[in-house]
């Protein structure tokens, strides 16, 4: 199960990735809130390559680096989740969250694939080693 949560995350990272880069960018523009005092278009550029970066890391990392990798993912969606709560709280309509009920119930899946990224790659356990419990 670990394996393919894995696999699946990198893949899905590595597309939203490209999609950044091409087919839905103007999307991602509309979420860059507002108070990010960075070019909508340089943050979505970046933020894209970084994805594909991470979900490359994901499927391809030997496993002695696994574990890094993951707690890498997992800061990397803690750093964009102002995004996810700058959209509900500007009530901005991108892929099909076009009601606060919808953006707001998407604050609750962030947590869930941080916990998907440490679980999946050693994370936790990597963690847990270094820094005690």
């Amino acid at each position: 199960m670990r394996v393919i949560a894995r696999l699946w995350l990198g893949a899905s990272l590595t597309f939203a990735g490209i999609s950044h880069l091409s087919f839905s960018r103007q999307e991602f523009r509309a979420q860059v809130p507002a108070w990010v005092p960075v070019d909508e278009d340089l943050v979505v550029l970046a933020s894209g390559v970084v994805e594909i970066l991470l979900g490359l890391a994901l499927l391809f990392a030997v496993r002695r680096w696994r574990p890094i990798v993951g707690v890498v993912v997992a800061v990397f969606f803690v750093a964009v989740f102002p995004g996810n709560i700058g959209q509900w709280r500007e009530h901005v309509d991108a892929f099909g969250l076009d009601t606060d009920g919808k953006r707001f119930t998407r604050l609750f899946f962030q947590p869930v694939l941080i916990a998907i990224a440490l679980w999946s790659t050693g994370g936790w356990s990597w963690l847990r080693d270094r820094f005690g419990r």
